[in-house]
């Protein structure tokens, strides 16, 4: 009987030693190669550029991101949903946002000026210093990046521009 409990407390001891692999032996995973934005506008084709682009700027990030994705124009009912996702994110940003989180704004085109016009309206106000913390992704043309820029610096976000490419 000693015996087998000796046997039994080697055995767990080992184990967790065996289990335990070097770095260098684990296999290298290949990272996938960014996705280029669409030509079209194929909301599918989109919201997978947009998510992928979220997902390789999630870097101190500890809360899933709020994402805001307008439709393209040419939609059915653009006017709408534009007005319903603004009204959204002009909530969102007046309860207050906790640091560590991620707010991505993109438009389902390759149109980014409402998508800017979006987020320069809903940042309207904001008191200075509120969203400190918070990362604010802005997927776009360069040519809308900096009225986007001028818009939320006051609020205290650090600013990420990612060009629509």
């Amino acid at each position: 009987m000693n015996i087998i409990v000796r046997l039994l407390l080697i055995a767990a001891l080992t184990v967790p030693f065996a289990a335990c692999k070097k770095e260098d032996d684990a296999p290298k995973v290949a990272e996938k190669a960014p996705l280029t934005a669409p030509t079209n506008e194929d909301s599918a084709a989109w919201k997978a550029y947009v998510i992928d682009v979220v997902g390789r700027n999630m870097e101190g990030v500890t809360n899933q991101p709020f994402l805001y994705l307008l439709p393209a124009e040419s939609s059915e009912d653009f006017q709408g949903s534009y007005d319903r996702l603004l009204d959204k994110a002009k909530s969102d940003i007046s309860r207050g946002i906790l640091g560590g989180n991620l707010l991505a704004y993109s438009s389902a085109s390759l149109s980014s000026a409402k998508a800017a016009d979006m987020v320069v309206a809903a940042f309207d106000g904001v008191k200075p210093d509120k969203l400190k913390g918070v990362k604010l992704l802005f997927i776009g043309k360069p040519e809308d990046s900096e009225r986007v820029k001028a818009a939320v610096a006051p609020s205290g976000v650090n600013y990420v521009f990612v060009e629509t490419k």
